[in-house]
């Protein structure tokens, strides 16, 4: 839980540019986001790029698996708005030395990248960045991996659904910070929801004190946030409530 609750934009602005790209980063940093929330992946020559799926086709002008192209190979192709797909390093570099946070979602849970939590955790450890990243991924092995390699880093476990009993524990066994879940759960525990662009979910999180929002609209939100957060007549959850049924990661 936190007093003041931090805004992340889900893929960067996707209600104005096209999901993790370099101009919708951009325009976040230059209308003061609290936070970035974005995926990465490995080319077959092991270099972190910035896009959500494991497949072109959704989001580019391209076919076929990441993995499966180099990144010169992966240049090529073009967002909707005739953007490339940005690297993780060019994301880095364009928010050095911001007050910013990073929210890194290593996206292993459909495609195993050999050695992408080291190649990851030391390109960050080079960059020049603020505030420590927050990492997270739905794999718990990649999660684990990565403490083997930096035990002393931000680690989420993302979750789909209510599996954790006590979450807590949980979190302490696992040497992990927090939760990212489309779902709420009544622990005293760091816990960032997403994908929340409906105002009333959003006021019911501000309400609870939920460490982060990560939204589709960061501007909305921000300005929500801002109205409300210390107002008391909020409305109340249940103690169980899916925030986002239709929202995929």
């Amino acid at each position: 839980m936190t007093e003041k609750t931090l805004i992340f934009g889900h893929r960067g602005v996707p209600v104005k540019f096209p999901e993790n790209s370099l101009k919708g980063f951009k325009y976040a940093l230059d209308h003061q986001i609290d936070g970035l929330e974005l995926d990465v992946h490995l080319t077959r020559d092991n270099v972190p790029v910035v896009i959500h799926d494991e497949k072109l086709q959704r989001t580019t002008n391209g076919k076929g698996q990441i993995a499966d192209y180099t990144l010169s190979e992966l240049k090529k192709f073009r967002l909707s708005d005739g953007q490339k797909i940005p690297t993780l390093k060019e994301v880095l570099n364009l928010v050095e030395f911001h007050d910013i946070f990073l929210n890194l979602e290593l996206k292993t849970n459909l495609v195993a990248y050999p050695g992408i939590e080291e190649i990851v955790l030391q390109m960050v450890e080079d960059s020049k960045l603020k505030y420590p990243v927050i990492y997270s991924s739905f794999n718990i092995h990649t999660l684990r991996r990565c403490r083997q390699i930096d035990p002393h880093q931000d680690y989420n476990l993302l979750s789909a659904a209510k599996l954790i009993k006590q979450p807590k524990k949980f979190l302490l066994n696992e040497g992990l910070s927090g939760l990212h879940t489309n779902h709420f759960q009544f622990a005293n525990i760091c816990q960032r929801a997403w994908t929340i662009n409906s105002s009333y979910k959003a006021m019911i999180l501000l309400n609870l004190g939920v460490s982060g929002i990560i939204t589709d609209d960061f501007e909305k939100m921000t300005a929500l946030r801002d109205k409300y957060q210390t107002q008391n007549e909020l409305p109340t959850l249940p103690k169980f409530l899916h925030l986002d049924q239709q929202s995929k990661r």
